[in-house]
């Protein structure tokens, strides 16, 4: 169990229930309740099959993770496994970086909230509702490390419910032959407006950006692992059941949404959930909805704010980061580091006074997402050296990663395709140049620690 410098310990307060929806909470957010409308403007129906692809290879990257947590269950686990079996370098880059992901798809959520907000107030500035959102997460997670568990299970359970009423809904308005402006509910709609592939694909490639956003938050369960209370029973069941869940929840909310509605009326900028009640005829529906993604959004955000103190906790644990950052306050909270992240995302709140959520969301969610594969090619690397380097240890473990080590790479294989594709794309084109600028600080960084510590 991880230990501040005066004895105090990471509270393990987190059951099963608590970690399988601080997963699904972090992973279910704005990437597809407001991202998805910009993917199925590219995609199409064909965005289904997008998801699927990508929950797939995620769910392999999850499994990679379950088995090098059921060595070692601790917190900020991609660092220690990133320098455990690929280097120091590794360590100190893959820990900064993850820290860096949720800074930035924190920035996402909140920008996503103040354009929720003004679903009722229009004329209020997007970066007031930002900054209340920060303000009221930091409260909630200087509590308790129970308090933010109990929060976010409250903030999934809300999403969780309302994507089964939709599908649900969605289905008895098909089955109904639902009519409204946009045309009739009707199953047809899904390859009557030019096909399941109607923009080609390039389109269907130009998804996955996006698509790849809707997953970041899916490996908090390595960030929860310090605080679990049964590592070896809760990690296990919540690895093989979130990505299964996610994907159900995606691609069945997603069939429903283009089914009630033609995807081509779909505006790419606006979240196709609440739009697509809107249009319907049914205001009040949208206007919950609208409750939904707003909780979603400030959901996700709360796993991020977890998340990012634990990791700085854990980087100033190892030396990779100031020593403040490893306190804990008297409720066992990293309070120093939690504070520390929570005034970067005062960024996202400048950034929403100077410039348009939209443009903030596209630019933010692509840096996140080729940040994030990063971290997840990391852990399928780690996997691999583990295999190699301890095959004994290896072999203790139950809960393996199926097909390895062929998986690893064929996964790899498509985090590098999807680098590819963001360059690809003009709108997420500038992140792909804009991130390496991380890479290079954290580099120097590294090298001055270095120098540092063998004076």
């Amino acid at each position: 169990m991880d230990q501040s410098p005066n004895g105090q310990e990471l509270s393990r307060g987190l059951k099963n229930r608590h970690i399988q929806l601080i997963a699904i909470g972090g992973a279910i957010g704005t990437g597809l309740f407001l991202g998805s409308g910009k993917s199925i403007h590219f995609a199409g129906p064909s965005i289904m099959l997008v998801y699927f692809v990508i929950g797939l290879a995620l769910f392999f990257m999850m499994r990679a993770l379950g088995e090098l947590l059921m060595y070692k269950p601790i917190t900020g686990s991609f660092t220690h496994f990133a320098e455990t079996f690929i280097g120091p370098w590794a360590g100190f880059i893959t820990g900064w970086t993850y820290w860096f992901c949720w800074i930035v798809t924190g920035i996402a959520e909140i920008t996503a909230v103040g354009m929720y907000v003004q679903f009722w107030v229009p004329d209020l500035p997007q970066w007031i509702p930002a900054l209340i959102c920060v303000a009221v997460l930091f409260l909630i997670n200087i509590a308790t490390v129970k308090a933010f568990g109990e929060m976010e299970f409250w903030f999934a359970i809300i999403k969780v419910v309302t994507i089964i009423a939709l599908i649900v809904i969605g289905i008895l308005l098909v089955f109904a032959g639902f009519q409204s402006n946009g045309g009739h509910a009707s199953f047809t709609n899904l390859w009557q407006h030019g096909g399941f592939f109607p923009n080609g694909s390039k389109g269907f490639l130009l998804a996955f950006e996006m698509a790849v956003f809707s997953f970041v938050g899916i490996e908090l369960v390595g960030v929860t692992a310090g605080e679990a209370e049964d590592p070896s029973k809760t990690l296990p069941k919540a690895i093989n059941q979130i990505p299964l869940r996610i994907l159900l929840f995606y691609v069945g909310a997603l069939f429903v949404i283009m089914s009630i509605y033609p995807w081509n009326r779909l505006n790419p900028d606006a979240s196709p959930f609440v739009r697509v009640f809107a249009d319907i005829g049914l205001p009040a529906a949208a206007g919950i909805i609208n409750f939904v993604v707003l909780t979603s959004a400030a959901s996700s955000c709360n796993s991020g704010i977890f998340s990012t103190s634990r990791m700085l906790y854990s980087l100033a644990e190892d030396g990779k980061a100031p020593k403040i950052f490893k306190k804990l306050n008297k409720r066992n909270v990293p309070a120093p580091a939690l504070l520390g992240s929570t005034i970067m995302l005062l960024i996202g709140v400048m950034l929403n006074y100077f410039m348009k959520s939209t443009q903030v969301f596209t630019l933010v969610t692509s840096i996140s997402s080729i940040c994030f594969v990063w971290v997840w090619g990391v852990i399928m690397v780690a996997h691999l050296r583990f295999r190699k380097n301890m095959p004994e240890e290896a072999a203790k473990i139950s809960f393996k990663l199926p097909f390895a080590p062929v998986i690893n790479w064929i996964v790899l294989l498509f985090f590098v395709f999807v680098l590819v594709v963001l360059g690809i794309a003009k709108d997420t084109r500038v992140a792909l140049f804009v991130t390496p600028v991380w890479f290079i600080l954290l580099v120097i960084a590294y090298g001055l620690t270095r120098k540092k510590k063998s004076i």
